[in-house]
């Protein structure tokens, strides 16, 4: 049966290192939240904390009306799939997947069924008596996919499942493992430190950076309305520029950064736009044109993108980065302006 998951002020240690600090997050029953962050941002310790791997130093973790904070990991209830896939390499694939079944008391006969279905619906009844050896890395994940959802679980949780794959291969099994967890209505937990991965499989995405969460939104929200500059830089926000209103009129707000650049923003693009901001933009957000008009720049290093020319620009505001059309490629040296372009554009709060 479906169920949230809540952490409520959970903390956790590593000898005398405190990797997580009153983190709370609620899961939806039927959700899936992907937790995103670099190395050592706290989201493995955070799923080895609702797994039950590590206790935490304060805090409850709740499933649906269960309390598992003091649960060992075995009463849980937890659907696990791991990096490695962690199968049983003496077992067949349908022993694999049966295994879950067997530890809880089915019957030889039933769990063999029940293996057998799953199989088919991840698309390996015809592996069912290989053993782990003989499969691909996508085949393995399948494996432990089945496993873990076989047993129906009230949570499924994701620890980097598809680190191991190929480009084409994880993108396909995102696909799978995203239909399969919808199709079950299962609560689930995703780690991973991919963005894009994170982005396509996630009704919601938490990103954490030193054992914190610093924003929990839509995948939609956090790519057009990041919070704050730590997040705009982590979903690719590669331009901040601080900046202060110097006149208002009519929605249309007139600001200057740093180095005497002047803009003009106009709040129907963006709502209100405090007296103090950042205004950060993707590289496509900043639009190579001809000089005297958006951000004077001199353009560095051309790269080609397929869909367009990056160019690394010195500006009075510093270095950004900018796109420039494929037809009209600008030589290193050339003088430019840099037109802002609201969409892929966002104000951050200012620096306190």
């Amino acid at each position: 049966m479906t169920q949230p998951l809540s952490l409520h002020g959970v903390g956790a240690r590593y000898g005398t290192t405190r990797v997580l600090e009153n983190l709370s997050l609620s899961v939806g029953a039927g959700e899936l939240v992907s937790l995103l962050g670099a190395s050592g941002c706290g989201k493995t310790t955070t799923l080895r904390l609702v797994a039950g791997f590590l206790a935490p130093s304060e805090g409850t973790i709740r499933l649906g009306d269960r309390d598992l904070t003091t649960l060992p990991p075995h009463k849980r209830d937890i659907g696990l799939v791991f990096q490695n896939y962690a199968l049983f390499p003496h077992l067949s694939v349908a022993d694999n997947v049966a295994f879950g079944l067997k530890q809880r008391g089915i019957a030889p006969a039933d769990r063999a069924r029940q293996a057998a279905a799953m199989l088919e619906r991840v698309g390996l009844s015809a592996l069912a008596d290989r053993l782990p050896a003989a499969l691909s890395g996508g085949q393995k994940q399948r494996v432990a996919l089945a496993r873990a959802l076989v047993i129906r679980p009230p949570l499924l949780m994701f620890d980097e499942p598809l680190s191991n794959l190929d480009a084409k291969l994880r993108i396909d099994m995102r696909v799978e493992i995203r239909e399969l967890q919808r199709a079950n209505g299962t609560t689930a937990v995703y780690v991973t430190h991919d963005q894009e991965e994170a982005f396509s499989i996630s009704d919601r995405v938490a990103i954490m950076d030193a054992g914190r969460i610093v924003q929990l939104d839509t995948p939609e929200v956090l790519y057009r309305r990041p919070a704050t500059a730590f997040v705009a830089r982590f979903v690719g926000f590669e331009n901040l520029l601080p900046m202060t209103v110097s006149s208002r009129q009519d929605g249309a707000v007139m600001a200057e950064g740093a180095g005497g650049v002047s803009l003009t923003l106009d709040e129907r693009d963006f709502g209100p736009i405090p007296d103090r901001f950042v205004l950060a933009t993707r590289p496509e957000g900043l639009v190579v044109g001809p000089p005297g008009r958006g951000i004077p720049a001199r353009l560095g290093l051309r790269t080609y993108l397929g869909r367009a020319y990056a160019y690394r620009c010195e500006t009075p505001a510093g270095a950004l980065v900018a796109h420039g059309a494929l037809d009209a490629p600008q030589e290193p040296g050339a003088a430019a302006g840099l037109a802002v372009v609201p969409s892929l554009s966002a104000i951050l709060p200012a620096a306190a």
